[in-house]
């Protein structure tokens, strides 16, 4: 086997320190994209389901364009994992964000220069969604070829996804003050073209791909193997889905109904917007803090989130809920961090986005479920009733989730694990 020429995922590292900066030029590039993909991200749904509502198509419109985004996501994403280890994710990425121009801005003009009609908004919401299933297994694949400190990296992304979950939404509704949803969905097409210039921009090494020759089914089945391999981390989605059908999917819709009967949109804004600053000190201690088993640290950080559903089922006061909500949303990125650094230092390069496809379709795809049944169960049971099940499943799930031995004992890794045996391929240029 040909010795692999050291890159910024497998130099060597002093001890405590990474080797070389976290602010590489790659870094910088690939930091840029997902902070400004992010931003658009979190202002489309602002822009879009004010649009929805306003030509009048309520909140069936509303539930409709959003589920025609999400199913494409859950059902394309694994053929998302398997085409970007064969064609590298950077080129899937780009590729993606080229499609999701596209759409953005056909829907801008849409509503630029008429009534759009609801299944228009549902097609290019579906084509959203196909694109988002192809962006979303490089996510995690790219980063170990930017990134020696791979926690670090990380944490760091992760508070750009705070900033931007946070200032998002504010900066749509600024828009929509003085413009209109068309202005708001063209910058949110704009955001795509500055992204796929930045990720145009990176210089990555080659990395292992399957034989080209492989069919897709064949491909995919590998990619199930390597994931149901590892205990640790089938189980994770197993308590993932759970709560996304008991807890994750039904907190928004609840607490929307909840907080603003009591206190109106401002109140709802504060409670979410105190989420958000949970998030960038949650990134913040993924940076300070480096437990010599991560699975578990996050795991257990993980109980706090339980906060947020019983603040609501106690009917606690706004700021009690904002500081519940606060510290659930510090538990919420430790722990994604906590979780996409074991990820990307335990699974081998060359099928990594093929497994992180399987974890992003294993957790996405109770949400949209959880989200529906969310008004129904609330309903029959009473919304209050509803959280403190939710508060009480997303406890104990996550403590039988500590009790699994391959979760609780999972050690840290600081580098990627090494490839097998590299494929010779030209570098991804």
């Amino acid at each position: 086997m040909a010795t692999p020429t050291p890159t910024p995922a497998t130099a060597d590292e002093p001890a405590g320190r990474p080797a070389v900066p976290l602010w590489t030029r790659d870094f910088r590039y690939y930091f840029t994209a997902r902070l400004v993909s992010l931003l658009g991200d979190a202002m489309l749904p602002v822009a879009l389901m004010y649009g929805v509502v306003s030509l009048g198509y309520g909140a069936s419109g509303v539930g409709y364009v959003l589920a025609s985004q999400m199913l494409p996501l859950a059902v394309f994403v694994l053929f998302g994992g398997v085409l970007a280890d064969r064609f590298t994710p950077r080129r899937m990425m780009i590729g993606a964000d080229a499609l999701r121009l596209l759409v953005q801005g056909c829907a801008a003009a849409s509503f630029a220069v008429g009534h759009p009609p609801l299944w228009l908004l549902m097609g290019l919401a579906a084509l959203s969604g196909t694109a988002t299933a192809a962006f979303q297994p490089g996510v995690a694949s790219v980063v170990p070829q930017v990134a020696v400190d791979l926690q670090r990296a990380n944490a760091t992304l992760r508070i750009a996804e705070a900033i931007a979950t946070m200032g998002g939404p504010t900066l749509a509704a600024l828009l929509l003050a003085v413009g209109d949803v068309a202005t708001v969905l063209a910058l949110d097409a704009g955001t795509f073209a500055v992204s796929g210039l930045c990720l145009l921009m990176l210089r990555l090494a080659p990395v292992p791909r399957p034989a080209r020759k492989a069919s897709t089914w064949r491909n995919l089945v590998e990619g199930w193997h390597e994931f149901r391999s590892r205990t640790w981390l089938w189980a994770v989605i197993v308590v993932w889905v759970v709560n996304g059908l008991v807890a994750f999917g039904p907190i928004r819709p609840v607490t929307t109904v909840l907080v603003t009967g009591a206190y109106g949109a401002a109140g709802l804004g504060a409670v979410w917007t105190a989420f958000g600053a949970g998030n960038v000190l949650g990134g913040l201690l993924g940076v300070r803090l480096r437990p010599a088993r991560p699975l578990a640290a996050g795991a257990t950080a993980m109980l706090v989130w339980a906060l947020m559903p019983l603040s609501n089922a106690l009917a606690l006061p706004l700021w009690g809920r904002a500081a519940c909500f606060a510290a659930g949303g510090a538990a919420w990125a430790f722990w994604s961090v906590m979780w996409a650094t074991s990820v990307q230092s335990h699974v081998p390069g060359e099928v990594l986005n093929r497994v992180y496809a399987y974890d992003v379709a294993g957790s996405l795809i109770a949400f949209p479920a959880g989200q529906a049944l969310a008004g129904p169960v609330s309903e029959l049971l009473g919304a209050r009733t509803a959280q403190t099940a939710s508060a009480v499943v997303a406890t104990a799930s996550f403590v039988v989730l500590l009790l699994v031995r391959a979760v609780r004992t999972l050690p840290r890794a600081d580098r990627p694990r090494p490839a097998a045996a590299p494929a010779p391929e030209p570098a991804d240029a």
